[in-house]
């Protein structure tokens, strides 16, 4: 096994038990396979190619996949005791050139030709958040954070083992730009409290969302939006006491922000919303729902798709296993409706679910572990009302 090594198309299509919709399963191997983060675009060449991750042979690598054809082609070629961060590499926006993180260096890698090399090292005493990369593709964006793992035993990856203990410590993080022209690395923020998910804006070169990580009702505030041409950097959505909104993500327009959060009071239904605003904290808008769901995604603010987990406070058929889609209506949210069932298990990082958009919306695409490896999946978007309703836990038939 080695860079550029074809593998068969391992297309399968189904439909799905409770809405009918089409779904085509583009991996078969038996070991974890896996999108890129939901954050993280990973359509290139012209959206005919999609980058995933996959185990096969022992060891984590990327590959990239035909669309079309279903082909996968090896595209790293790392061995089981490196130590990658594969489901956080990023794309450049404006070349066939992506990134992520290796042992203590970030790798660049031209997805044409699969050359690699070394473009930053870490310090001693810290460890890599995610990668991003501005929208005109000049630098790269990432959080470093200080090394806690000596005095405090963390699997963030499974089952979130250290995340409230990491939390309270209060590391030493920084948010550092690359500039991936002549090398220069330049540190734009530093705090004491613990950071992630520096996210670029995708239209917005000077623009970009981190995050204050940990439980959402411990942390001081979740999202975070920072100006580069200023240095400034705001809170994203001050909301009223006891509510908490998070898993932040751009809109194709790099302007807007989407989320989902809950509150803890009692008057609302159920306490859970979702909704979006402006990077100035205007224009925002939001909707309550009964549903918890992991991750939420959308392009805009028209549809929405969600992992679907149910609110244990609805009786009855439970189908907290689907993902769901809701749709703007004016001055509410409809919905939700089943695109499909997903039976993820949830039980590693690696199997989240993390539905998202393809490029141009007509489709999803999901990772799930249903039949006991994590697999690659697409599905269909039909027209909105032939999609079954869920009303108070229950499929309205």
């Amino acid at each position: 096994m080695g860079k550029g090594q074809k593998w068969a198309s391992e297309i399968s299509v189904y439909q799905d038990q409770i809405s009918g919709s089409t779904i085509t399963k583009f991996t078969d191997y038996k070991a974890h396979n896996f999108h890129l983060y939901f954050t993280n675009n990973g359509w290139y060449d012209n959206h005919k190619k999609l980058l995933i991750v996959s185990d096969r042979g022992n060891a984590t690598n990327l590959y990239s996949l035909e669309l079309e054809t279903g082909e996968l082609t090896q595209v790293t070629e790392l061995v089981s005791l490196d130590k990658a961060n594969l489901q956080g590499t990023y794309i450049n926006p404006v070349k066939n050139e992506a990134y992520f993180t290796l042992n203590k260096k970030i790798v660049a890698i031209n997805l044409d030709t699969y050359e690699e090399k070394v473009i930053y090292t870490i310090e001693n005493g810290y460890n890599f958040s995610n990668i991003s990369c501005l929208a005109d593709g000049s630098h790269i964006c990432f959080g470093l954070s200080e090394d806690l793992t000596k005095s405090i035993n963390t699997n963030l990856s499974g089952g979130y083992v250290g995340f409230e203990e990491t939390e309270a410590a209060r590391p030493h993080c920084k948010i550092c730009l690359l500039n991936l022209e002549n090398g220069e690395l330049k540190m734009i923020h530093e705090e004491k409290r613990w950071i992630g998910h520096v996210n670029a804006s995708p239209t917005q070169p000077h623009l970009l969302t981190f995050c204050h990580e940990g439980p959402w009702e411990k942390v001081d505030h979740r999202i975070w939006a920072m100006n580069l041409n200023t240095g400034k950097y705001w809170k994203i959505r001050e909301g009223e006491p006891n509510q908490y909104a998070g898993h932040e993500y751009w809109h194709a327009d790099g302007l807007r922000i989407g989320y989902h959060g809950f509150t803890e009071s009692l008057d609302r239904k159920d306490g859970k919303f979702l909704g979006s605003i402006k990077f100035d904290n205007t224009e925002r808008e939001e909707f309550e729902f009964p549903y918890q769901n992991m991750h939420i995604h959308s392009t805009d603010s028209n549809l929405i798709v969600g992992d679907g987990q149910q609110a244990s406070a609805y009786p009855g058929e439970r189908y907290q296993d689907c993902i769901f889609v809701w749709k703007k209506n004016e001055d509410r949210m409809d919905g939700p409706r089943i695109l499909c069932k997903h039976r993820g298990s949830f039980q590693i990082q690696q199997v989240h679910v993390h539905p998202m958009f393809s490029p141009d919306g007509s489709k999803v695409l999901f990772t799930s572990d249903m039949s006991g490896y994590g697999h690659v999946y697409m599905v269909d978007i039909p027209p909105f009302e032939k999609l079954p309703a869920v009303v108070d836990g229950k499929l309205d038939k």
